[in-house]
């Protein structure tokens, strides 16, 4: 068990995890626990015909956003172009429950633009969950847009304090209302970060041990 350092001096509390060390993951069998959330914008809510729309954006691109302290993070314009059609999500309520649409039924749409991720979600008016949820979301209490991720590549810049984590591909798992905006899932990123870093000083390692050879064999040749 490890516990990554903090590299500033505010005062943040220490998170512990267990490293999974270089094993392979398949995304599609990322436990809920493992999946990263982050809130963004709030949504709008209107009814269309026979049916309620919400829509918003779930993320959006090149906005830096504090991840509790230990990292921050953008999100690269293209993320999610290979998630959109490929990706079975659902639209929840705090990332729970059973989903109110889909984008497999076609209920639950996806699209980029330059400014992120936009969804556009279509309810049943009949369904008691969204009977439930509706009137709290016209009058604001719930509006929040989230959405429940797996970085699928990333890179580090760890020249920078705090470091900044760039994602450039996730797979989507859902995107939901929210009643309290949350960053969850720091954990995995800060060990997303702990193996950046190891593999940084094991190539600095190693060019180091080139470089050592490289001048033991200039120094032999001279002799």
């Amino acid at each position: 068990m490890s516990v990554l350092g903090h590299r500033n001096n505010r005062a943040r509390p220490p998170i512990t995890f267990f490293l999974t060390g270089r094993r392979a993951i398949n995304p599609k069998m990322v436990s809920k626990m493992e999946r990263e959330v982050r809130s963004f914008m709030p949504a709008n809510v209107r009814a269309e015909g026979n049916a309620i729309k919400v829509s918003g954006y779930a993320a959006v691109f090149n906005e830096e956003t504090d991840i509790g302290g230990y990292f921050r993070e953008v999100i690269v314009p293209g993320a999610f172009s290979e998630a959109i059609g490929r990706d079975d999500v659902v639209f929840l309520i705090n990332h729970e429950g059973l989903p109110m649409a889909r984008t497999r039924s076609g209920t639950l749409k996806l699209s980029e633009d330059r400014k992120g991720l936009f969804i556009e979600a279509e309810l049943d008016p009949e369904d008691p969950d969204v009977k439930a949820i509706v009137p709290k979301m016209r009058r604001g209490d719930l509006d929040k847009m989230s959405f429940a991720f797996w970085p699928e590549s990333q890179d580090w810049d760890d020249t920078k304090d705090p470091p900044l984590r760039s994602v450039r591909k996730a797979r989507l798992y859902d995107v939901s209302i929210v009643t309290t905006p949350a960053y969850e899932g720091t954990e995995i990123g800060l060990r997303s970060l702990k193996q950046h870093r190891d593999a940084a000083q094991m190539v600095s390692a190693g060019l180091f041990a080139i470089r050592r050879r490289v001048r033991a064999e200039l120094l032999r040749l001279m002799d």
